[in-house]
C-alpha cells in the first residue's frame, strides 16, 4: 500500500470579490519531498501558503495534512495539526533573545502546569532543561548557538532567516512552507541558506513546500517543481522540464506565444535565466 502523502490539496480555490485569486490548484507532497512553486508576480504562490495555513478560507476545494481535513482549521489549529511557515518578510520576537524565540514555539510541549512554574517544583526544573538543550540544539543546525543570548534584533539579516527557520522547526511540523526564505541575502547568504535546507530535508525528513524568486537556488534544492499564473498551474514537473518549458518562459516574459520561439529567451537562455532576480507581491 503506497504511504500517504503528506499533503494533498484538490481543486482548492479562492475569490475576492471578482478576482479570481487561485483557481482548482492541485497538489501532492510526500514524505521527506522538497517541491518548489514559482510564477511571476502576483501569480497567487503568497495566497496559496494563505490558504494552507487558515489565514484565508477557500471558496472552493479541500485539502488534508497527513490524511486529516484542514478545511475550517484557524490558524493556530493548522499549526497545531503540523503545518508551520516563514513569511516574505522577517517575523521574529526582535526583543527576545534567540533562544527565547525558539523557545516560545516549544510552547505545546510543556507538560507542567501553572503550580509548577509558579513554585519550581523538579519537574518544572527537569522539562526546563530539556527545553534549553532541545533549543540549543536546533540552534545548532543553523550555526547560531554560540547567539543563543543574542537580541534578535541585533542579529545580522541571513542569521535572522535562518532563525525563522529554526523556529518554525521547533514546532515539530510536518510540513514547512518557506516563502521566499532567500530574499534580500547575498550570494554567500543564499548558499548557506542551501545547506541548512538540505540539512533539514536530510535530518527531520519533513516535507518541504518552497516559494522562491531565486532560481539557481530553486534549481539546486527543489526535486519537483509546480507553476502558477494569473492563479493556475501551467506547469509541473522535474527542474530541468520546468527550466525549457515554453510556457513557464513564456509566463515569466510576458510572450504572447507558447510554441518553439517561446522556449527561448531574447540571448538565448532559458527559464532559469528568465526568472532570476524576479521578486514577489503576491495578494
Amino acid at each position: 500500500m503506497a504511504e500517504q502523502p503528506i499533503l494533498r490539496a484538490e481543486h482548492l480555490g479562492i475569490t475576492f470579490g471578482g478576482l479570481r485569486a487561485v483557481d482548482d490548484f492541485n497538489m501532492t507532497i510526500n514524505k521527506g519531498e522538497l517541491v518548489g512553486l514559482i510564477g511571476p508576480n502576483g501569480a497567487g504562490k503568497t495566497t496559496v501558503f494563505n490558504l494552507l495555513t487558515g489565514v484565508y478560507k477557500p471558496t472552493d476545494g479541500e485539502f488534508w495534512l497527513d490524511g486529516e481535513k484542514m478545511n475550517g482549521k484557524k490558524t493556530y489549529q493548522v499549526v497545531r495539526a503540523g503545518i508551520a511557515r516563514t513569511f516574505q518578510n522577517i517575523r521574529l520576537f526582535k526583543q527576545m533573545t534567540v533562544e527565547e524565540n525558539v523557545l516560545v514555539a516549544f510552547n505545546e510541549s510543556f507538560s507542567y502546569h501553572m503550580g509548577g512554574a509558579i513554585f519550581r517544583t523538579p519537574r518544572f526544573w527537569r522539562e526546563e532543561r530539556e527545553m534549553h538543550r532541545k533549543a540549543i540544539d536546533l540552534l545548532r543546525i543553523f550555526k547560531l548557538e554560540g547567539l543563543a543570548q543574542t537580541q534578535a534584533a541585533n542579529l545580522p539579516y541571513g542569521a535572522q532567516r535562518k532563525l525563522e527557520i529554526a523556529r518554525a522547526l521547533a514546532t515539530g511540523m510536518k510540513l514547512l512552507l518557506l516563502d521566499e526564505p532567500a530574499a534580500g541575502m547575498n550570494p554567500t547568504e543564499t548558499e548557506d541558506l542551501l545547506e541548512c535546507i538540505n540539512t533539514i530535508r536530510d535530518r527531520f525528513g519533513i516535507a518541504i513546500l518552497l516559494i522562491e524568486h531565486d532560481m539557481s537556488l530553486v534549481m539546486n534544492v527543489c526535486q519537483r517543481i509546480q507553476v502558477l499564473d494569473y492563479g493556475r498551474t501551467i506547469a509541473s514537473g522535474l527542474p530541468e522540464e520546468i527550466a525549457h518549458n515554453p510556457k513557464v518562459i513564456s509566463a515569466y516574459l510576458g510572450s504572447d506565444e507558447d510554441g518553439d520561439d517561446a522556449g527561448e529567451t531574447a540571448d538565448g537562455g532559458d527559464a532559469t535565466a528568465a526568472t532570476d532576480g524576479k521578486e514577489e507581491h503576491d495578494a
